[in-house]
């Protein structure tokens, strides 16, 4: 066991070294495959579903999740889990909504977003997702030193490693592209797993086990639902709105969903990679459990809930693990940095310099673009890293944003009537709605505010009704817009053979029709006709990802009925 006071084991550093070169080594190998646009920006649409899994998995897992939730958890209990259980119960509408990017054909949301609504509006997205990156990414680097300086007790210069590890996600993913980024996200997931269970068997034996655990703790500390963690019905139900609307928008959904070799491996990489995180979402929240009761026992506690996850780290690990799980959080981060730095690339160029600057620009200038503008706006997020305090009322923030930004996205595909004012309405509204009720509540002028279910809930509300009436009130998007859009949505993206119209087959022949498409269409008795068979893939699926969920539910509450 390591101490505070004590100095780094040679082998923990070796151990870093050595990821570091592994990881760098695989992802410049991987990257000779990157020689196009599409290669770098989408992969060229090949990934087999287990790259898919790895992708969804690595790049919606950050290092700040493991240090928010144990730090919520050691505050509030384990019902604390839903700030990341939110988007469990929205987790089976993955499945639904995968296919809606692909279909696209598109790169970016940002080119959805001008399909859908036009150029403006598509500029717009584009600047919302850039800083949405930007904002991520300093979320991402805060926590990885939250970490690393904890673990090590400071022996490990935090910032040292961060620079470490920015160079080495940048430079593969400067040459590989979203190749390097879902290859390497594959095999940094396993590491991720590691990270998220390797303190449980030693936190317990130093605890006394589940039932020294309860001895210590308050009783309602183990509830896998309790309202003294402070999340009530009514904040998880916010919190799941907050997730299915969001994800809709989140910039990087699309290589999440449309990159794989089919639409099915679209869907099963974002649906069970994101399962995957759920489990390991056990494994941090135990681990703040244990850190609050080992605290209790010995009379010490923390100046900050977000230290518990180092605190953890340092006490437990004996010398080289500490290497292994500084490695861990490094390759929690730079999963995700990496496609995050292509994202930013692929909007840069697809929606900004291809648009206003080089229209006429070739394959190899497009490629040339990507590569420094993700390069240059990375470096923001660097900046962005030094400005927060709280790890996981950022990570909150960036979601609510995107979910504001998702009344337009998901309103646009449930809806044919909805148009780009009433799409600015939504988002004008929302945003308006949530920073005026928590200048009334706080009295202060911030960007980022701790996240409240309440104004949430109202920004919402006020978002979408204000996308309904003013779409009504003012002019429809051209038919011809509105049809090419929805044409798309209706035919398989994955099928080379096209019919006699030179288009591809209609998804209801094979059963791969979309439930959700145009939600207003359900009224129309068209709508229910051969409903199974049209919908099978949907249906099938969607039932099967609930039985999941229900599980992963199930095992949570097991693990906290041991001990008693």
């Amino acid at each position: 066991m390591s101490s505070a006071g004590s100095s780094v084991h040679w082998l923990d550093i070796l151990v870093v070294i050595l990821y570091f070169v592994g990881i760098t080594a695989f992802g410049l190998w991987v990257a000779r495959r990157a020689k196009t646009s599409d290669g770098y920006f989408r992969g060229e649409r090949k990934f087999r579903w287990w790259i898919m899994m790895g992708q969804s998995f690595g790049t919606g897992t950050h290092a700040e999740m493991p240090v928010a939730q144990a730090g919520a958890t050691f505050h509030g209990g384990f019902a604390t889990i839903w700030y990341q259980w939110k988007n469990m119960l929205v987790t089976p509408f993955y499945w639904l909504l995968a296919p809606w990017y692909r279909r696209s054909e598109r790169t970016t949301i940002g080119e959805i977003v001008e399909d859908r609504y036009g150029r403006r509006l598509g500029l717009a997205y584009s600047i919302f997702a850039i800083a949405f990156f930007i904002f991520n990414q300093g979320a991402m680097l805060q926590g990885a030193a939250k970490i690393i300086s904890v673990a090590t007790g400071g022996q490990i210069p935090p910032n040292g490693v961060v620079v470490g590890m920015t160079v080495t996600f940048i430079l593969y993913s400067f040459f590989g592209g979203l190749i390097s980024s879902a290859y390497t996200d594959f095999l940094q997931s396993f590491l991720i797993i590691v990270l998220s269970f390797i303190l449980i068997p030693v936190g317990l034996q130093a605890v006394g086990g589940f039932a020294g655990m309860r001895q210590t703790l308050p009783e309602d500390f183990f509830s896998v639902y309790s309202s003294a963690s402070k999340l009530d019905a009514f904040t998880i139900a916010m919190l799941a709105v907050n997730g299915l609307v969001g994800i809709t928008a989140q910039p990087h959904t699309l290589s999440m969903c449309a990159t794989g070799n089919t639409e099915r491996a679209g869907r099963v990489g974002q649906t069970y990679g994101s399962m995957v995180k759920r489990l390991c979402t056990i494994g941090w929240a135990l681990t703040g459990l244990i850190v609050a009761a080992v605290l209790l026992q010995r009379g010490a506690h923390l100046p900050d809930p977000e230290m518990a996850f180092g605190y953890a780290c340092r006490e437990f690990l004996a010398p080289g693990f500490t290497g292994l799980m500084v490695a861990c959080v490094l390759a929690a981060n730079m999963s995700t940095c990496s496609t995050f730095m292509v994202n930013t690339g692929a909007l840069f160029t697809q929606n900004f310099y291809r648009i206003y600057l080089r229209p006429d620009a070739t394959d190899r200038q497009i490629l040339r673009a990507g590569r420094f503008s993700g390069f240059g706006l990375t470096l923001l997020g660097i900046l962005f890293a030094l400005t927060v305090q709280n790890v996981l009322q950022v990570f909150l923030f960036t979601e609510s944003i995107a979910a504001f930004v998702g009344i337009a996205v998901l309103g646009g595909v449930l809806w044919k009537r909805a148009n780009r004012l009433g799409a600015v309405a939504a988002v004008l509204m929302s945003f308006a709605v949530y920073y005026g009720m928590n200048y009334r509540n706080t009295g202060e002028v911030m960007l980022v505010y701790k996240w409240q279910p309440a104004p949430f809930g109202w920004a919402m509300l006020a978002g979408f009704v204000a996308l309904i009436v003013v779409s009504f009130l003012t002019r429809a998007e051209s038919p011809e817009r509105i049809g090419a859009f929805f044409d798309k949505m209706l035919r398989r993206s994955d099928v080379d053979a096209a019919g006699e119209d030179g288009k591809k087959p209609l998804a209801r022949e094979s059963g791969h029709d979309l439930i959700l498409l145009d939600l207003p269409g359900w009224l129309s008795a068209g709508r229910w006709r051969g409903f199974f068979r049209r919908y099978r893939e949907d249906l099938v699926g969607f039932l099967l990802a609930w039985g999941v969920v229900g599980l992963t539910i199930l095992l949570a509450w097991a693990v906290m009925q041991i001990g008693r």
